[in-house]
C-alpha cells in the first residue's frame, strides 16, 4: 500500500506538521468515510479514534433534559476527540456527522504516544484545543445573548466556512437540533433571513446568496472564534477566506 503524502493532506492540522510530526502519525492514519448522523464518539462511552475531517462537518453536541443542541463544530481545520489530545478518553459530550464528507483518523493510544514522543506535535494539536475552546465559549455567548435569526446566521456561516460552497445541503429538523430549538421556531428564522435576500431555502437545502449580509445579521455572535484561529495558526478556517 502506497504511503500517504502529506502534501495531498486537505486536513489544516495533518497539513501543518512538521515533516518528523507527521513522520510519527502517518503509518496510523486510516481514511474513512463520514456519513450523515453517523457517530465518531459517544457521551460516556471510550473514545477510540482521533479523526482529522478532510471534508465535512463533525458536530459536538449535548443532550440534555430539554433536548439535543449542538456545542461545536469542526472540519478539515481541526480534529475530533479533543479530550484524548487532553488525556482523557471520554466525553460527556457527542460527536455525531453534519456533512458528509472524508477523513483521517488514528487510534488514540497512537496519537497520544506520538504526542508523548514529540513535544511540537503537542504543542499544535493543543494549540487546536485552544481555539476549539474559544469557539466553544463563543457558542454559549451567542445562546445566551442573541435571537433565534442571528444564531441561525452565525451558524450557517460556520457552516459555509468548512463546506466551501454555497449550497448546504440541511433539513429545517437538523438546523432545530443544532441549534437547541423547536422547528417552527427554524422556519420562521429561516423565512427572516431568506426575506432580507441572506439565503434561498429549498427542500433539503440552504443556498447562500449574500455572506456580508448574514455576516451583519449574525453580529458580534460570529467572527471572534474565527478571528482567535486565524491568530493562532496564521491561516483562515474558510480556505482562501
Amino acid at each position: 500500500m502506497a504511503q500517504l503524502q502529506q502534501s495531498i493532506v486537505r486536513n489544516r492540522l495533518l497539513a501543518s506538521l512538521s515533516l518528523d510530526d507527521f513522520a510519527l502519525v502517518q503509518p496510523y492514519l486510516e481514511a474513512v468515510s463520514l456519513e450523515v448522523r453517523h457517530h465518531l464518539f459517544k457521551a460516556d462511552q471510550k473514545i477510540a479514534h482521533v479523526t482529522f475531517p478532510e471534508s465535512g462537518i463533525a458536530s459536538i453536541v449535548a443532550d440534555t433534559a430539554e433536548g439535543r443542541f449542538e456545542v461545536g463544530m469542526v472540519g478539515s481545520e481541526g480534529l475530533v476527540g479533543v479530550p484524548i489530545v487532553l488525556g482523557v478518553d471520554r466525553s460527556p459530550h457527542t460527536c455525531l456527522i453534519q456533512a458528509t464528507g472524508e477523513a483521517f483518523r488514528i487510534g488514540a493510544g497512537e496519537l497520544q504516544a506520538a504526542m508523548d514522543h514529540s513535544p511540537t506535535l503537542r504543542a499544535l494539536l493543543l494549540r487546536f484545543v485552544h481555539t476549539f475552546i474559544v469557539q466553544v465559549s463563543q457558542t454559549a455567548y451567542a445562546n445566551a445573548g442573541y435571537s433565534i435569526e442571528e444564531r441561525l446566521a452565525r451558524w450557517l456561516l460556520m457552516t459555509h466556512d468548512r463546506l466551501e460552497r454555497d449550497d448546504m445541503p440541511i433539513t429545517h429538523e437538523f438546523m432545530g437540533v443544532m441549534l437547541g430549538t423547536r422547528r417552527p421556531g427554524v422556519t420562521l428564522a429561516v423565512q427572516m433571513l431568506e426575506g432580507v435576500g441572506a439565503i434561498r431555502a429549498t427542500r433539503g437545502h440552504i443556498t447562500l446568496r449574500d455572506r456580508e449580509k448574514l455576516e451583519q445579521l449574525a453580529g458580534q455572535s460570529y467572527g471572534f472564534a474565527e478571528k482567535e484561529y486565524s491568530n493562532v495558526f496564521q491561516f483562515p478556517i474558510k480556505r482562501g477566506g
